[in-house]
């Protein structure tokens, strides 16, 4: 299961791989200004972070194999059909909505939502891998899609993305199943056979309601912010506008498509480093490091760009590759810290967060060069940004296991208490499972 999904992301990946490619060449073919292409990759992006709760809801009530299979649909359907257009909304409706909704059920929600339905042991793991997925479609789809738009144009490349996700179609609709159940196996790791839960109604009104809950939580915000910068740092900044940014420096379109791709396979190292260090160190304290030091590079990053690719820069793609998405096994660790059973819900939330942030600084980005005339300011912005989501992982305090009360069928929270929401154990860290039932009976 972990294999197939992983495939799945990858397939899927395509996607991300573009919008850096595809600025300068809309640009010099349609006369669009650089803050017009961008805001379609800005609806795009907050389209993808805001469908992943509905998505992972979807999931709970129609399976996660019929909510992939849409998903891969809407991304090939909206990638086709921006070949044809002639006009800045079809760029909206064709690459932010259709490919935003559509990639956005294949968020990182799906990796949580399979990881926590098929492993119980090594989740921190499999997590790292799943998120490293979609870094190794980067690596797969970037270096060919920069030859197809540098010799061909930007509909090859863009016809390449559809077909990657048609491909995958018939890999999703074979393999992947919904629940270990449907297998006869139990979760990974797990000691007694977990039967399928039956299908959860009411998706949309789930994913609001455990919103309602989170929102009313300080983990939560804090969470959610931390992710917000997350997404401003890496999709927003990097992927969008890395490419045009090395451009504006002299250096070929194809060799800073391939720092880019080189990223991906230094993120695949540091994710699934991120993933083993998840199940053994405190995750808030990983995500401050991986915060200052991502801000740190960035800071540093106009210095170092130049016509060739010298060494500096190398060091530059390896460190930032490391810390790319590392910051994703331990925030989902937290979710599932806090909010148990709707852990998945909640980082659909928490990864909207991130792609409104991602959004807004891919639409500030391009805003910034038509103004500007250069990306400057929103490396040193977005450095310091990475600072304060350091201050703010650290912050975090950990859910404290509920104490039993003397008549505990009898009690229960005060009208007036506000809980982090059910206290999920993650795997090896111990007594989490025994408040939780104590809990549980309390309520």
């Amino acid at each position: 299961m972990a294999a197939v999904a992983f495939l799945t992301i990858i397939g899927a990946a395509g996607f991300a791989s573009l919008p850096g490619l595809l600025i300068d060449p809309l640009h010099n073919e349609f006369g669009w200004s650089r803050g017009t292409i961008s805001f379609a990759v800005t609806v795009n992006m907050a389209l993808y972070g805001l469908t992943a709760p509905f998505a992972a809801a979807l999931m709970d009530r129609f399976g996660i194999r019929r909510v992939a299979a849409c998903a891969l649909a809407l991304i090939a359907l909206g990638a086709g059909l921006t070949t044809v257009m002639t006009q800045a909304w079809q760029l909206m409706l064709y690459w932010g909505v259709l490919v935003g909704l559509g990639s956005g059920s294949l968020a990182l929600a799906f990796a949580a939502t399979v990881v926590n339905r098929w492993f119980v042991a090594r989740r921190g793991l499999v997590t790292g891998l799943l998120t490293a997925a979609g870094a190794s479609g980067q690596l797969v789809f970037l270096p060919l899609l920069s030859w197809l738009v540098t010799e061909l144009g930007w509909r090859p490349a863009t016809v390449t993305v559809a077909l990657a996700a048609l491909v995958v179609l018939p890999l999703v609709l074979l393999l992947l199943r919904d629940h270990p159940a449907d297998v006869g196996a139990r979760p990974y790791g797990a000691h007694e056979f977990t039967p399928r839960p039956a299908p959860v109604p009411g998706a949309a009104d789930r994913a609001l309601r455990v919103l309602g809950r989170a929102a009313r939580t300080g983990p939560f915000w804090l969470l959610a912010g931390t992710f917000a910068i997350c997404g401003a740092s890496t999709n927003g900044l990097i992927r969008t506008h890395f490419i045009p940014f090395a451009h504006d420096h002299g250096m070929p379109v194809t060799a800073a498509a391939s720092l880019l791709a080189l990223i991906g396979v230094f993120d695949v190292v540091g994710t699934v480093a991120s993933g083993w260090l998840t199940d053994r160190f405190d995750a808030r304290r990983l995500l401050a490091v991986y915060y200052a030091l991502r801000g740190v590079s960035l800071v540093l990053l106009p210095l170092l760009l130049a016509p060739q690719v010298q060494l500096p820069m190398v060091f530059f793609i390896v460190f930032y590759g490391l810390d790319w998405v590392a910051t994703v096994p331990p925030t989902i660790a937290l979710c599932r810290e806090f909010y148990g059973e709707d852990a998945a819900i909640v980082f659909g939330w928490v990864l909207a967060s991130h792609q409104i942030g991602a959004g807004l600084v891919a639409f500030a980005g391009g805003v910034a060069r038509d103004v500007f005339g250069s990306y400057d300011p929103v490396w040193v912005a977005s450095g310091a940004l990475c600072a304060a989501a350091a201050l703010m992982s650290l912050v975090l305090s950990r859910p404290s296991p509920p104490a039993l009360p003397a008549t505990a069928t009898a009690t229960g929270p005060g009208p007036g208490s506000v809980s982090a929401g059910p206290v999920g154990p993650e795997s090896g860290r111990g007594s989490g499972r025994e408040a939780n039932s104590v809990a549980d009976r309390a309520r």
